[in-house]
């Protein structure tokens, strides 16, 4: 594999930063890279502007609104993006979602739902993980039961990201108990605003309200909502799971992250002299700086195969590993780098119209719920503990 980018990416690479230029308001570019939490007008004001440009979803074929773009060039795509501190598309619908039904559903639901996730109609959450089915997540228990021309669904579903502002749900529910648990499964897509539907939230450790919990008490869901066969929803959620697994990689934010901590690392002081200078600390960043090279080569290879027909495979888990790693430890030497000044805690500083005495340089506030939120990575799309099982029986044999 090359890894230089020939003149014409390298174009590219310049289209993509005049747009941001052009395109990004400086004050949500802020609130990126402060760590602030956006609004879901917000979000869905971003989404549109790239909706309009034609690049809110680069990844799919362009008979449904694609863009066409090589693997390198939604390489570089991403990498700009995170660079420019841009609002990353919510991930639920256009990356997650949409792959299950390019590949599974019937020409009559990629019609109706791929349309309405470009046009924000829809706004998507996932439901898989329940109370004790997490990482195990075939001993999930939210049953659908078929009555006439609808299922019937009861259960819970349990760290469902931006549920709070969903109004649509894919959802993993058991339809049959017989055989293997994994054979009982079917994928549901479920209307938020059905009768029967509750949304409770959970606060997170770094006092944000992300995930939730999502109860449904016969909540009636039509049949034409079900994806491919009744009892085949295993495989389509793993299908799902690659995509998901591959994006979190996060080559690109990771990167935008690692320049800042260098950049903060050049301003910080310690015995007289920038921090970066400081032998112990350079090679800290040395090492993450090399992993993160290493990363990235790994997700074009990855992306290269994807883009030539295929879809990920068990190399997706290998990608979720080192991704999540490296942005947990590049989030802990942030904290290192400002020292005391990580230590105080105060998520009002991330609000618009704050106006108390910060502590710390300008972007101090931000480090410590970021690293308190970045604990999750390891756990969500499938902890790492589970992703090295995946890795060691189908790429190593063992």
């Amino acid at each position: 594999m090359d890894l230089s980018f020939t003149p014409d990416e390298e174009a590219f690479r310049d289209e993509v930063r005049g747009f941001y230029a052009e395109s990004l308001p400086a004050n949500l570019a802020d609130r990126v890279r402060l760590g602030h939490s956006l609004t879901k007008d917000e979000q869905e004001a971003w989404q549109a502007v790239l909706a309009q440009r034609g690049w809110l979803v680069p990844h799919w074929p362009v008979e449904w609104g694609g863009t066409g773009w090589s693997a390198v060039e939604r390489y570089i795509f991403d990498l700009e993006s995170s660079l420019a501190n841009a609002p990353r598309p919510v991930a639920f619908g256009f990356n997650m979602l949409a792959p299950v039904l390019l590949k599974y559903g019937s020409e009559d639901q990629k019609r109706h739902w791929l349309p309405r996730m470009l046009d924000g109609s829809d706004w998507w959450c996932q439901g898989y993980s329940e109370p004790g089915a997490g990482s195990d997540l075939a001993a999930l228990k939210t049953r659908a039961v078929r009555d006439g021309d609808d299922y019937v669904v009861n259960g819970q579903k349990t760290w469902t990201t931006l549920g709070q502002h969903a109004n649509m749900i894919f959802a993993l529910v058991r339809t049959n108990d017989t055989g293997r648990r994994q054979e009982g499964i079917s994928f549901l897509l479920i209307d938020m605003t059905s009768p029967g539907v509750e949304v409770r939230p959970i606060i997170t450790l770094d006092g944000e309200h992300e995930v939730n919990e999502i109860f449904f008490t016969d909540v009636r869901v039509p049949t034409a909502n079900l994806v491919g066969e009744e009892d085949r929803g295993w495989t389509y959620a793993k299908y799902l799971l690659t995509y998901e697994r591959t994006s979190m990689a996060a080559v690109g934010s990771s990167t935008a992250a690692l320049a800042w901590l260098k950049s903060l690392a050049a301003k910080q002081r310690r015995g007289g002299r920038p921090l970066l200078d400081d032998p112990l600390f350079a090679a800290r960043i040395a090492r993450a700086e090399i992993e993160l090279g290493n990363l990235s080569t790994t997700a074009l290879r990855v992306v290269a195969a994807v883009a030539g027909g295929g879809a990920p495979g068990a190399e997706s888990s290998m990608l979720k590993v080192k991704g999540t790693e490296l942005r947990q430890e590049i989030s802990a030497i942030a904290r290192r780098a400002l020292g005391p000044f990580a230590q105080p805690f105060l998520p009002e500083a991330l609000e618009d119209g704050f106006n108390g005495e910060p502590v710390g340089p300008p972007d101090a506030a931000a480090v410590t719920p970021h690293y308190l939120n970045l604990r999750k990575l390891s756990i969500f799309g499938g902890s790492n503990e589970i992703q090295k099982n995946i890795i060691s029986k189908m790429i190593l044999q063992l």
